[in-house]
């Protein structure tokens, strides 16, 4: 890579030169390694509908450390015995990613994960003024004491913890630091996280809250996010932009409603717009993972899902195909092969002569300029009758038709 030039990687990637100039760049905080906190096996299951038994969570996360994940929320023992289990055996396998359970601010699931031989747990509690007024009739201060009893018992038995007040975004501010300040001094959490959990923030506000939280505490910021209002990953780059140095992720963006940051979209973004170091993700695997956990979840992906979908690195439009057949950059960000995949061209209505001659070379038939404008005629006729694309079969229907 040049390093002049980190929104250029030939092989890779081309973004927009505007992402490193020193007047976008300098308010950001950006830190030198961010964390990938995977939580696909916890929070994405809890997509409705979705479930993974016990061999399918640990395929998983056999798969996610393949890859180059930090951490793994393999679950929360706690919803039922198979998924202690589950837990229990993904700590045994020995991975290079840490080990962490999502645990409520409860003495037996601080011990569940204990039991299971974790690293780490994400201790949740309710800060989001709805939960307080509605869902627990909580006073700020229940919250501190029930967190400080916890977190003080959590650390008594070894565990890394990751303080998880959720609901941030809509926690009235001065509750929350005041949640914060008595917590950091009454206990020793690891990291605080901030949790949109209803996906309601604007990337300028989680910029604002951690930069609120940097002042608290000098302790690592995680972000979570949900994808309610479809700014999941542009408020976990905000919160990067803003300092954080851990991402919560799912694998496909999975996750209550509308899914949480996705895992390929995050660790491409943190790489090639915001120039971060992310070498030990294997990027060619991240197709081949999407479409295990999409296997496994039940769950499909929209043709249109960012990098890993059927639509993202596939160009119907003639204009430029041949060179873009050569060089990808031309009309992606990023480089099909980054994340394992390959450009594919099909025929329809908006093909051009050229899109022709490359099926043709596909297929490996040579014909005169004429044929090619009768056989693009009939496949912009097929493409616009069955308002779809034109399949190699029935393209190679069509080449019968005018070439014998």
């Amino acid at each position: 890579m040049e390093t002049d030039k980190l929104w250029l990687h030939k092989g890779g990637w081309w973004t927009s030169e505007v992402n490193f100039l020193e007047k976008t760049r300098e308010a950001f905080s950006v830190p030198d390694k961010v964390v990938i906190h995977d939580a696909t096996l916890r929070d994405g299951e809890q997509t409705a509908g979705v479930v993974f038994r016990k061999d399918e969570k640990l395929a998983l996360a056999k798969a996610l450390d393949s890859i180059g994940v930090d951490r793994i929320e393999a679950g929360m023992p706690a919803v039922t015995e198979e998924d202690k289990e589950a837990v229990r055996e993904i700590a045994k396998l020995k991975l290079k990613a840490k080990v962490m359970v999502f645990s409520r601010a409860l003495p037996a699931d601080i011990d569940n994960a204990v039991e299971c031989g974790v690293w780490g747990i994400v201790l949740e509690v309710p800060i989001g003024l709805p939960r307080l007024r509605y869902q627990f009739s909580w006073s700020v201060e229940q919250v501190v004491e029930k967190s400080v009893q916890a977190i003080n018992y959590a650390k008594e038995k070894g565990l890394y913890v990751s303080y998880f007040p959720y609901d941030t975004t809509r926690a009235e501010l001065p509750a929350l630091k005041t949640l914060l300040k008595e917590v950091t001094r009454k206990s020793k959490p690891d990291s605080l996280a901030i949790v949109d959990t209803t996906g309601c923030a604007l990337p300028e506000g989680i910029k604002f809250l951690i930069g609120e939280i940097k002042k608290i505490s000098n302790l690592p910021v995680e972000i979570h996010t949900h994808n309610d209002l479809g700014l999941s990953v542009a408020n976990s780059l905000a919160a990067v932009e803003a300092g954080a140095e851990v991402v919560h992720v799912c694998v496909n963006g999975l996750g209550e409603r509308c899914g949480n940051t996705a895992l390929d979209e995050m660790v491409v973004c943190l790489k090639t717009l915001l120039g971060i170091n992310m070498d030990r993700i294997r990027y060619d695997k991240l197709y081949e993972l999407s479409h295990l956990a999409e296997k496994l979840s039940g769950v499909k992906l929209a043709g249109s899902k960012p990098l890993t979908g059927s639509l993202a690195f596939k160009r119907e439009s003639g204009l430029g195909i041949d060179m873009i057949k050569q060089e990808p950059l031309i009309a992606f960000a990023t480089h099909p092969e980054l994340v394992g995949r390959k450009f594919e061209t099909v025929l329809g209505k908006k093909s051009g002569r050229p899109s022709i001659k490359l099926k043709l070379e596909e297929l490996g038939i040579q014909t005169t300029d004429e044929k090619i404008s009768e056989l693009l005629t009939k496949v912009k006729l097929m493409g616009t009758e069955k308002k779809g694309v034109v399949s190699d079969d029935e393209f190679k229907g069509i080449l019968k038709d005018v070439l014998d």
